[in-house]
């Protein structure tokens, strides 16, 4: 597994003690938390000391980041998402988690607990008992209280003579100012004085370095020192967390009214954020769109947002701040509002953008606006129910493929229940919800959910509606073992229905797509691989990605059902990475399978056996056993007993056990080409 660890965007300053004490507390205790205050320091030194922690264990680092969340609904997927779980069964999610850590010797950090103590502790307590090779360093004003825990105290940086506090400040002054000369005697004496005054506590000193430039560095103290009016006696001096306040007041009484009034309004943004979105969702009123981009670039100056290329955050401490402001101004619900008709907007733009050039580009931007999204919906749901049915009918197939299935059942299920009781909105919804009980092996739901879809359908009378639940039944007969009515049904909807836009083609490919899957189940190979081919030919032209996946792993396999299996092999692999692109775990693991298969057929049993080792990898991130149509389970059979065949047994079981012990990201890269790594 590999680490994931985020890239620090600033220099990192002193903590060389920290970190090496903090080395060996991690390697000696199973759970260790980094406490203090806010903007302290934490989460800078918990991404180094985790980075440098990641060789010594064999699944590496994997980064939590829990500030985006405002309740812990989201508390198991975020954690699931981070170690590589995408779990495709009916299993309760903190099981799925349990069984998927067992066996892993992996590091774990989870930042920023502390809104989330009684959740993270309840958490931590289960994955810490089911998974003995797992360690844990969290980060949290407070302690999570479990037993065992070893609380390591963040303290600020030391203040006096040339301490870290003056390194931390002289750096990021000279970024914010580069022509400031820094080592004039006022200057020195000035840099000094703002870091006494602010106590050493990290992001007050960024913060004020980044008032440098548009003031002098002595302004700058002489400023601090009369809003701050440090005692002299240290044992009299306010509290940590004071003292940061007061430095992220004074920060915000230097902004522009319209600086603050951006400030306030960004706080209802979960995660990072574009400058597009930040112009969607922040404008109105005195803050034009265009007030936007300057105000933004005002407050990257001042250190209160950070850039990092294109993408913008807001630490936790200063959004917390900015969402007091949002009360102060009475803005909450307009601001919530914004913030769902935007991501409402995404939806609608992804969905319609499904057979595009930009199929890719959706799909990443769904999945990494995950927070946003669910905040929107958790809105609509209460604010607006037709539009939260609309808004899950719309990104719910976006989420199954990301492997989001509790949550696009529950928000699909959720939706149906507040919304209207019949309209195209509610027919895409059920939709969804049909798709993902498909995905999670709950059949008797499927059929039951295609035939609501399908009365839903016939009374919105839309070809999209009739194409869409057609594909649910047809899929939902395919896994079930019904070719036959599978194709039945989809060849009657693609005679009676007509395609006028871009949408609706993309439902009338996915039915195209059941239709190749049907024929090959009955044998009809000819017939199966024209229609692929022509199929394949559409989706090249319109640049789709996701079904055009799916029909060069149904040419693998009947390439190998013909004996072709360097034809089968071949598509294989493009079939593995147009999944890999859409970052779909569930179409990696068939693809490893049928390509294993060809490989064998080669008669390559062990290199066969690697890539069906690596295989397993990655059926254990989507929870299940090997998937597929029923047809497949004998012929996964029969190529393993070739493969075993021309290796002997324990050759095979060597190479399969290194395949599923193999990084799966190296795993992967092996068989895409064709070669594997010794």
């Amino acid at each position: 597994m590999a680490s994931d660890i985020p890239e620090e965007t600033t220099s990192f300053v002193g903590r060389k003690a920290e970190l090496a004490g903090l080395e060996h507390t991690v390697a000696a205790h199973r759970l260790t938390t980094l406490t203090g205050s806010g903007g302290v320091g934490k989460t800078r030194l918990a991404l180094r000391a985790a980075r440098q922690a990641a060789p010594a264990h064999r699944d590496g680092a994997r980064w939590a980041d829990l500030s985006p969340l405002h309740d812990d609904s989201l508390l198991i997927a975020t954690v699931s998402d981070a170690v590589g779980l995408s779990d495709h069964t009916l299993r309760m999610p903190i099981d799925a988690l349990c069984e998927w850590l067992a066996d892993k010797e992996l590091l774990l950090v989870l930042d920023s607990c502390e809104h989330l103590l009684p959740a993270c502790a309840h958490l931590l307590g289960e994955i810490l008992t089911t998974s003995p090779g797992l360690t844990v360093l969290a980060t949290s004003r407070q302690p999570l209280g479990l037993r065992g825990e070893r609380l390591v105290e963040v303290t600020p940086l030391p203040v006096e003579g040339a301490g870290d506090a003056l390194t931390l400040f002289r750096d990021r002054a000279a970024a914010a100012a580069p022509d400031l000369a820094l080592d004039a005697p006022g200057n020195a004496a000035a840099a000094t004085e703002i870091c006494r005054s602010l106590e050493g506590i990290p992001l007050a000193i960024e913060l004020a370095a980044g008032a440098v430039g548009e003031d002098t560095v002595e302004q700058v103290a002489e400023r601090i020192g009369t809003r701050f009016e440090v005692p002299s006696d240290a044992s009299a001096r306010p509290p940590r967390h004071r003292t940061l306040r007061t430095a992220i007041g004074w920060s915000h009484e230097l902004c522009t009214p319209l600086e603050r009034l951006l400030w306030a309004r960004l706080t209802v943004l979960r995660g990072g954020f574009d400058e597009a979105t930040a112009r969607e969702v922040c404008a109105g009123g005195p803050l034009t769109e265009d007030g936007v981009t300057e105000a933004l670039n005002g407050l990257v100056a001042k250190s209160v947002v950070r850039r990092d290329g294109a993408c913008h955050r807001m630490l936790d401490t200063i959004r917390e701040y900015g969402r007091m402001w949002l009360g102060e101004l009475g803005e909450e619900r307009a601001a919530a509002d914004r913030h769902a008709v935007c991501f409402l907007g995404l939806a609608r733009n992804a969905h319609a953008g499904w057979t595009g050039d930009d199929q890719i580009t959706w799909y990443h931007r769904i999945a990494d606006a995950h927070a946003d999204l669910c905040a929107a919906l958790d809105h609509l749901l209460v604010h607006d129910t037709e539009a939260a049915q609309e808004m899950a009918g719309r990104i719910g197939f976006f989420w199954c493929c990301c492997g989001h299935l509790p949550q696009t059942r529950d928000y699909a299920q959720r939706a149906l229940d507040a919304g209207p009781s019949e309209g195209p909105h509610r027919t895409r919804a059920l939709w969804v919800l049909g798709i993902t009980v498909v995905l999670q092996g709950d059949y008797p739901t499927a059929r039951r959910l295609g035939r609501e879809c399908t009365r839903a359908a016939a009374r919105d009378g839309t070809d999209e509606g009739i194409l869409s639940a057609a594909y649910l039944c047809g899929l939902t007969h395919l896994m079930t073992g019904q070719p036959e009515a599978s194709l039945r049904r989809i060849e009657q909807v693609l005679r009676t229905t007509s395609v006028t836009n871009r949408l609706e083609a993309a439902y009338q490919l996915r039915c195209h797509l059941i239709t190749v899957f049907a024929l090959t189940s009955l044998g009809r190979l000819d017939e199966a691989a024209g229609a692929a081919r022509r199929l394949r030919a559409v989706c090249e032209v319109q640049d789709e990605c996701w079904t055009r996946s799916y029909v060069d792993y149904q040419l693998a396999l009947i390439a190998l059902l013909r004996g072709d299996a360097d034809t089968s092999a071949a598509h294989a692999r493009s079939m593995i990475a147009g999944k890999y692109r859409l970052r779909d775990r569930f179409g990696i693991a068939l693809g490893l399978d049928i390509l294993a298969a060809a490989i064998a057929a080669q008669g390559a049993g062990a290199r066969a056996a690697r890539v069906y080792g690596t295989g397993q990898v990655y059926w254990r991130m989507v929870g299940h056993p090997q998937r597929g149509t029923p047809e497949l389970g004998p012929l996964r059979e029969a190529c393993e007993r070739q493969a075993r065949a021309a290796v002997g047994d324990a050759a095979y079981q060597r190479a399969y056990e290194r395949g599923r012990a193999d990084n799966a990201e190296v795993g992967l890269a092996a068989a895409l080409q064709g070669e594997l790594l010794l």
